[in-house]
Parts: C-alpha cells; sequence; structure tokens
C-alpha cells in the first residue's frame, strides 16, 4: 500500500511516499525556521501563507524523487491535529483536494500518534510498550498495547518539555530554536547552579515545568540585580540536567509498573543527545529495548504521517 502524506501542523510544509508504513519512496521537508527565528518563535500567521505557498512546489518534489504520479498512489493520510489550524487547513485542503480528484481514500492522522510511529519507520514495535513524547507543544507518557491503541498514563500539568528550553534560550538570548542550542551548551558546562527536579508526588506520571522555568527567570533576574555574571553554559547544563532526571525518572517508574518490553521517545526533543544518553543508560539498567529515531525523523515530517496514516487505515479496515 502506497501513501502520501502531509504535514502541515506548525512551521514545517512536509511530504512523503511511504509504501506499507515503512519503505520511504521520498520524503521532503521545507522548513520555515529561517523566518521566524527573527520573531523568537513561530508566527502563526506567517507560517499558514508559507505553508500555501510551498504546498505545491513540495508536491511536485515529493513526486519527482519516488518518480511517480498522482494515479500511483493508494491512499492519501494528512495531519488533521493538534496544530495551528491555518497551518493545518492548508495540508487537510490539499488532502481532500488529491483525495477527491484522484478518487483515494482519506486518512486522518494525529500529530502526536504521527511521531510516536517515526519509531516505526526504524524498527517493529514490541508491545506492550511505552512512548515518552516531548516536543514543543506536547509531553506525554502514552501506554500502547496494540498498533494505534494509546492510553495517555502522564502529562504536563503546564508547560511542555520543549517550550520550557526555548524560553529558557530566550533568558539566556542565545537564540531560536532553544533546544538544540541549550543541549549543545550543556555538554560544555557543568550544571552548578541548583535548580528544582520537580517530580510532584512520589507515584505521579505527570509533569511540570513552570516552576523549573520560573528558577531559571528568577535566578538570572537576581544576578543581573546584583551585578554578578551567569556562566549560560552551567546554566544550560543545570536546566537539562533538571529535565532530563524528570523524564528519566519517571519513565523508569511507568515502564516498571506496567511491565513494557520496549520503550521509545517521540518528538522533537527526541533528538536531544543528553535525553538520549540517559534514557539508554536507564533502560539498560532495567533490561528494556530502547527505540529512538534518527534525527531527520524526530522534528515534524511526512514519513511518520504515513507511518501512522497506514496502521489507522489497516486497523479500521479489519474492524
Amino acid at each position: 500500500m502506497i501513501i502520501l502524506a502531509i504535514e502541515s501542523s506548525c512551521d514545517e510544509t512536509a511530504m512523503a511516499i511511504v509504501e506499507d508504513g515503512r519503505k520511504i519512496l521520498s520524503n521532503t521537508v521545507y522548513t520555515q525556521i529561517a523566518i521566524h527565528t527573527m520573531y523568537g518563535g513561530v508566527v502563526p500567521e506567517v507560517a499558514s501563507r508559507e505553508h500555501i505557498k510551498k504546498v505545491t512546489y513540495v508536491l511536485d518534489e515529493v513526486l519527482k524523487q519516488a518518480n511517480m504520479t498522482l494515479d500511483d498512489i493508494d491512499a492519501v493520510a494528512v495531519t488533521k491535529e493538534p496544530g495551528l489550524i491555518g497551518s493545518l487547513m492548508v495540508g487537510v485542503n490539499t488532502a481532500k483536494t488529491i483525495s477527491l480528484c484522484y478518487n483515494k481514500p482519506l486518512i486522518y492522522v494525529n500529530h502526536i500518534h504521527g511521531h510516536i510511529y517515526a519509531n516505526y519507520l526504524e524498527e517493529d514495535f514490541n508491545f506492550p510498550l511505552l512512548a515518552l513524547v516531548v516536543s514543543g507543544g506536547h509531553t506525554e507518557l502514552v501506554l500502547m498495547k496494540d498498533h494505534m491503541d494509546f492510553e495517555i498514563l502522564g502529562e504536563t500539568l503546564d508547560d511542555a518539555v520543549g517550550e520550557a528550553y526555548d524560553k529558557v534560550a530566550r533568558v539566556v538570548n542565545v537564540g531560536y530554536p532553544g533546544g538544540p542550542i541549550i543541549d549543545k551548551m550543556a555538554h560544555i558546562g557543568t550544571p552548578t547552579y541548583p535548580l528544582p527536579h520537580i517530580k510532584l508526588s512520589k507515584d505521579s506520571l505527570d509533569f511540570s515545568f513552570s516552576g523549573l522555568k520560573s528558577a531559571v527567570i528568577n535566578l538570572c533576574h537576581n544576578a543581573n540585580q546584583r551585578g554578578e555574571t551567569i556562566d549560560a553554559n552551567n546554566l544550560a547544563a543545570s536546566f537539562q540536567n533538571a529535565v532530563i532526571d524528570v523524564l528519566v525518572s519517571k519513565t523508569v517508574l511507568a515502564a516498571t509498573m506496567h511491565n513494557v518490553k520496549q520503550v521509545i521517545i517521540a518528538g522533537g526533543v527526541a533528538a536531544n543527545k543528553g535525553l538520549r544518553n540517559a534514557m539508554q543508560e536507564a533502560m539498560n539498567n532495567l533490561n528494556i529495548k530502547l527505540t529512538v529515531p534518527q534525527f531527520k525523523y524526530c522534528t515534524d515530517n511526512a514519513a511518520m504521517i504515513a507511518a501512522a496514516g497506514y496502521h489507522k487505515y489497516i486497523k479500521e479496515k479489519k474492524n
């Protein structure tokens, strides 16, 4: 089954053609990072206009890469939610048009499910598995007992972890997007600043990063008032150490509680090298298999939407 997938939930116009949920025939991503950097974050109206400008070019490119036409496609998968409404509409309307004109099935995909299935592009799923979803808008622990079977065990009560990274990067004035920059700085610095490791109650699988973010802001503000200089690399290391400790400890708790066979990391923050290394060590200690996508499949892309769309279509056909 050959699926054309479209992802436009935020600031990437992405399309891919994937066979049977895994074999990538083509994959194209047009990113708007350079445009939004000057604003320090994604501007929804600008993102929508850029999607409109680029969507037909990306479609032409992905078909050219695969040496196919739209007649060769068996179905169209598209991100329907969550995301920026204007950006999502561009992708959904494009998918609807192709589906109607070429009489192809239309598969709506949840963006978070797509991030989870980015791991399926690498390896088979071994159920039950636990997914740690970490991105700019989401932080969740999700239990899966079968394909397209999702149970949220815990989620953030305030800020998503990726959002906290971006805000800390803004506080220390190191640029956007903040996640990759803070990760690099953390590997240079030493965690010398006392920051809270917020784990909530003992058995809680929920997350909270607002207090940690506020602690960083207050630390910098107080230092400025005293005329002291903050070591940005050490602050980044201290912040990342607090984040990773919470993410890993809660993942370990959930994996143990539900006796999972596999743990996967999904979302843009899955590209964080510090998190990858710490999680690998923790899973080795538990003798649980860890799967993390290649860096290019951690951020928004359409191949992951095709993988999730394929399994959603198969499951709905069975039912």
